[in-house]
């Protein structure tokens, strides 16, 4: 079987690694923390041999992706701006191209969807739902009432502090903690506890996740820390300021959306009423297909990776 290729693509004066395999009408997929292209290796090779050229770029401050110094160089319109500016370099006559994100991706996605619709064939968002911008409450003061300061993307906000603490229990083990995180309920990072199990305590990887793929992702952290994507969560008041403009604004693209029941996102306060209930569907007037996957997590298209590869080319082959 042919390999996965990889290669480096100047963005905005950005060194961005990309992996891609196939031919075909291009699939771009968006990865979220803590993740890396890497993510979607099993969708990668699954949807290029059905006919689809698949990239997946490492984003800025991830992988072998440049890491900007600059906290404030992750905002949506920095990462946006690389996606587009990625697709006006590899997609050569192809004007809209088809996008497939998860967690910080699809947020990043559902940003492209509102900045540039006209390069969007239809989207295919994990985990994420949209959210419509508050215009009077910042995104982090609204977690610090609904979850208080020990909910983990509240812990993320100090530069350094959640840096050291990892630091501590290890790149690798703190990987595994996340990617095994199957509890629905949210994710707490108390001072001095943070995941709450002991150091020397034994992970258990489940059936979808091997050593080696754990390797790989440690191996990719250790090399660029934590940092780079710790800042997408430090710039969420700040996308909150500069988004403005589209306050009011309705994704107009078409959508499927995919979350597992045992996903923190799905369990979330408000979340299933906003699903379920005509929210979504009046934001994202062109959400086609809602799944609930039953028993599966965050990680969803690695923990079932068939499933989701399947629910991807029977929503994009209709285009």
């Amino acid at each position: 079987m042919e390999e996965i290729g990889h290669r480096t693509v100047n963005v905005n004066g950005i060194n961005m690694h990309i992996a891609e395999k196939g031919e075909g009408p291009l699939i771009l997929f968006i990865h979220g923390f803590p993740d890396l292209w890497y993510s979607w290796r099993h969708q990668i090779t699954a949807l290029a041999s059905l006919g689809y050229r698949c990239v997946a770029p490492d984003l800025r401050g991830f992988g072998d992706t440049d890491v900007p110094a600059n906290p404030t160089a992750y905002t949506s319109l920095y990462v946006v701006g690389d996606l587009v500016a990625l697709l006006d370099a590899i997609a050569g006559d192809e004007e809209k191209v088809f996008v497939v994100g998860h967690d910080w991706g699809a947020m990043t996605a559902w940003y492209l969807s509102l900045y540039r619709p006209e390069r969007i064939k239809a989207l295919v968002n994990l985990s994420v739902t949209f959210t419509p911008r508050h215009p009077k409450r910042k995104p982090l003061e609204t977690l610090k009432a609904v979850y208080g300061n020990d909910y983990y993307i509240c812990r993320f906000q100090e530069p350094g502090d959640i840096e050291a603490k990892f630091a501590q229990i290890g790149t690798g083990r703190v990987l595994k903690e996340f990617l095994t995180y199957r509890n629905p309920g949210p994710l707490y990072l108390p001072k001095g506890k943070a995941f709450g199990h002991p150091n020397d305590s034994a992970i258990v990887l489940p059936s979808w996740l091997s050593e080696e793929e754990c390797h790989y992702y440690a191996c990719k952290y250790e090399k660029t820390g934590f940092t780079g994507g710790l800042n997408y969560y430090r710039n969420l008041d700040l996308n909150w300021e500069l988004t403005a403009p589209w306050t009011g604004a309705r994704v107009k693209v078409p959508v499927k959306f995919i979350v597992g029941d045992l996903d923190l996102t799905y369990n979330a306060p408000g979340a299933k009423d906003y699903i379920h209930k005509g929210g979504f569907k009046r934001d994202v007037p062109f959400l086609e297909d809602v799944v609930v996957l039953e028993g599966a997590g965050h990680f969803l298209h690695q923990e079932r990776p068939d499933e989701i590869n399947e629910h991807i080319y029977d929503f994009i082959r209709k285009f």
